[in-house]
């Protein structure tokens, strides 16, 4: 389209460092496209548990299954909404606590990121997107208009994952958060590709 404005912004940080309510707000306040590449990981890691597969355990088992899984975004009304297999993705299911506690796994396997890029980029035609993630101005958008690095002290961190709906499995604690946000840092920065 003539005259669309292309502006493409990563942010990325840790998990729950306040990306997604960056993202989100600034997509608002540019009239743009808010893209959580977190929730595409969490989509093929809620697939993979579908299947019965234990990502950690197997993860060739969930390179082998991604042929049969189409994943994309898709603009409706202002907004992108995660397709797999032509159905939308329920934001709860792919929010509750058995997810996020394999989600890192899937995101670790090479072929799976490798998969995902694709289908990272493919929005970049609809103008301004706001994309957030771990590796979106370094591997995903690398030629973003601009960049920004969000991140906040554990603690916080753990409070704020604490406040997200799902999150957590019941009964959980300022201190096993953060407990299991600092495994996930460990496993997000020493992964082999992208970290």
């Amino acid at each position: 389209m003539t005259g669309k404005k292309m502006i493409q912004i990563a942010i990325d940080g840790p998990a729950a460092s306040g990306k997604s309510t960056a993202a989100r707000a600034l997509a608002e306040r540019l009239g743009g496209y808010y893209v959580n590449t977190g929730d595409m990981y969490r989509t093929v890691a809620w697939a993979a548990l579908q299947a019965g597969i234990d990502p950690d355990a197997d993860p060739a088992a969930v390179v082998a299954k991604l042929p049969a899984w189409d994943l994309r975004l898709q603009a409706e009304e202002g907004v992108l909404q995660l397709i797999l297999n032509d159905v939308p993705v329920p934001q709860a299911a792919i929010r509750a606590p058995e997810v996020a506690a394999v989600v890192s796994q899937v995101a670790r396997i090479p072929e799976v990121r490798d998969w995902m890029l694709d289908r990272q980029r493919d929005c970049r035609h609809l103008g301004i997107i706001i994309m957030e993630g771990r590796d979106i101005g370094t591997v995903v958008l690398p030629d973003a208009t601009c960049k920004f690095f969000i991140t906040a002290s554990p603690e916080e961190r753990a409070r704020r994952r604490l406040q997200q709906a799902g999150e957590v499995t019941p009964g959980a604690t300022l201190a096993s958060v953060a407990a299991d946000i600092a495994e996930r840092d460990r496993i997000d920065s020493t992964r082999a590709v992208a970290p």
